[in-house]
């Protein structure tokens, strides 16, 4: 049976394979369903947002979500993961004492971006650090679908995972970038991002992800290689750093 991703507020990429751009910070989540496993890629910036995500996941699959993938520390793209009890969490080396060690930034991080402060306190002390910790790649199997999970960072923050989803019998394969690319508008360079080192960072996501493969910004919409090397340009000239 098709599943109507669309009608649920998704936008289908593939066979198994969908993302949804979340009100409010229109940060990207996406989901990748194989035979025996369903991938959350990042959770939302609120546990209310987590909660609706698994609810609606589970609506449309049928099935529980059994991994969450977090691209990188923010806010927008972590909060939401207490949601998923009982769920093997991901992520970049390091990733996980960051979270544990800066908690408080995270809340006022969130706060500042207007989350609700009883809301962004509540997620900010049930925040879950990744229980496994990528270092260079992993693959995860989730049955019938291979994902790789890729250390590509630092640049956007020093804790930057790619996700690597094959798609369906000839359809190209999908990259979840994180906020390493953005298409609503310039890429957000915050007081924990690594600007000499992200040129570099978009080189290992295009070596990943290859030229026909469809690159999922962290926010705004679906792009390609073209467009993932023309940013990589711009970043370059923005911070002074010779493109690779």
């Amino acid at each position: 049976m098709r599943i109507d991703w669309e009608e649920a507020g998704w936008e289908r990429l593939g066979d198994g394979l969908a993302r949804r751009r979340m009100p409010g910070w229109d940060e990207t989540v996406g989901v990748i369903a194989g035979a025996t496993g369903v991938m959350i890629v990042d959770t939302g910036a609120t546990l209310r947002d987590g909660a609706d995500l698994r609810r609606t996941i589970r609506g449309l699959l049928g099935r529980e979500v059994t991994h969450v993938a977090l691209t990188h520390p923010h806010f927008d793209h972590v909060l939401g993961t207490a949601a998923f009890a009982g769920v093997e969490v991901f992520g970049a080396a390091g990733l996980a004492d960051l979270l544990r060690r800066e908690r408080d930034e995270l809340r006022q991080s969130a706060v500042h971006h207007g989350v609700d402060r009883d809301a962004a306190a509540e997620a900010a002390d049930l925040v879950v650090a990744p229980h496994h910790h990528v270092h260079g790649e992993l693959t995860v199997d989730l049955g019938d679908r291979q994902v790789l999970l890729a250390n590509v960072g630092p640049g956007h923050t020093a804790h930057d995972m790619a996700v690597l989803a094959p798609g369906g019998r000839g359809e190209p394969e999908v990259v979840f970038c994180g906020d390493l690319v953005e298409e609503s508008g310039e890429p957000a360079a915050g007081r924990d991002a690594l600007p000499a080192q992200w040129p570099a960072a978009l080189d290992r996501l295009l070596a990943l992800g290859g030229e026909d493969a469809v690159y999922v910004p962290g926010h705004g919409a679906v792009v390609n290689a073209g467009f993932v090397r023309d940013q990589r340009d711009a970043l370059a000239t923005r911070f002074g750093v010779s493109p690779g």
